[in-house]
C-alpha cells in the first residue's frame, strides 16, 4: 500500500538515569506537494513608486518546500519553561514584497518585529483569533514590534500587497521547532513528564499523540498524514477530535 502525505518519525534520547532534560530528535517525510502555490502577476497595473520584484522561487524540490513548513511542539508546562523577559525576540522581515520566514514558531509570550527593508510602504496586520492587530502603513527602514501573550495560529498579511501572507506559530512554551529542508527537527531541554506532541502544516492542519519522556527511555512516534490527488484526507480508520491523521506510537525500554 502507498502511503501519501507526510510521516513525522521522532526518537527520544535519554542521556542519563536522572532528570536530566533530554532531546527529541525526528525527521518529517513528505511524499507529495500539499501546497497550491500563489501566481501574482510580478508588477500591479496600479501600483505607484518604485518598483519592487517579487521575491524568485528557486528551482526547489516542492517537498522541501513542504518540509520546511511543519511545525513540531509539546503541549504541557514543566519546571524550567522560561519567563517571557527572557525569550529572545523573532523577526519577520518585509523584502521583496514577502515576509521572511514565511512561518515563524515563537513561545507565547514572545515579541515580533516586522522591519520594512522594501523602497515601498507595507503594511502588516491579522484578523486571527490568537491575536489581531494592525500596525498600519510605514516606510523603508521602520520597524513595528507585536507581543503575542497566547498560544495558537496567527495568519499576517499586508493590505497594500495581497499576495503577502504568512504564518506566525504560537507555541505554549518554548519546546518547539520547525523541520529544515531535509525535515529534520530537534526540541532540546525537554524535562522528563507526559506531554503530547503536536505536528502542524498549513495545508494538512493538527496531529496530536500522547508522549510521556522519562529518564533511561527511549520511544518513538509515527504520524501519518493520508491525502488524495484532490488534497481530500483518506483515514484508515475513525479518529478522536483532537487528530488529524492516522498515527502510530511504538516505546521501547531504554538499554
Amino acid at each position: 500500500m502507498t502511503t501519501r502525505g507526510i510521516i513525522l518519525m521522532g526518537t527520544l534520547l535519554a542521556f542519563s538515569a536522572g532528570l536530566k532534560a533530554e532531546s527529541i530528535e525526528g525527521t518529517v517525510v513528505i511524499r507529495k506537494k500539499l501546497t497550491k502555490r500563489r501566481v501574482t502577476a510580478a508588477v500591479p497595473l496600479y501600483q505607484r513608486g518604485p518598483a519592487v520584484e517579487l521575491s524568485a522561487n528557486p528551482a526547489e524540490d516542492p517537498l522541501a518546500f513542504e518540509r520546511e513548513r511543519v511545525v513540531i511542539w509539546l503541549d504541557g508546562q514543566a519546571p524550567g519553561a522560561p519567563t517571557a523577559a527572557a525569550r529572545p525576540m523573532a523577526t519577520m522581515t518585509q523584502e521583496n514584497r514577502s515576509f521572511s520566514p514565511e512561518t515563524l514558531v515563537i513561545a507565547a509570550g514572545s515579541k515580533v518585529s516586522f522591519p520594512n527593508l522594501d523602497p515601498i510602504f507595507h503594511n502588516v496586520f491579522s484578523l486571527s483569533k490568537a491575536k489581531s492587530f494592525d500596525l498600519g502603513n510605514y516606510p523603508k527602514g521602520a520597524t513595528r514590534m507585536v507581543t503575542f501573550p497566547e498560544p495558537g495560529i496567527v495568519y499576517v498579511g499586508c493590505q497594500l500587497h495581497s499576495n503577502m501572507s504568512a504564518t506566525i506559530v504560537v507555541t505554549p512554551n518554548r519546546w518547539n521547532a520547525k523541520s529544515d529542508r531535509d525535515g529534520r527537527f530537534t526540541i532540546h531541554d525537554v524535562p522528563p513528564g507526559k506531554y503530547t506532541i503536536v505536528a502542524w502544516h498549513k495545508a494538512a492542519g493538527y496531529f496530536r499523540e500522547p508522549i510521556q519522556i522519562a529518564a533511561g527511555r527511549d520511544a518513538s512516534v509515527e504520524f501519518l498524514i493520508p491525502i488524495d490527488e484532490d488534497g481530500a484526507k483518506l483515514l484508515s480508520k475513525p479518529l478522536d477530535t483532537k487528530g488529524g491523521g492516522d498515527f502510530r506510537t511504538l516505546a521501547r525500554g531504554g538499554q
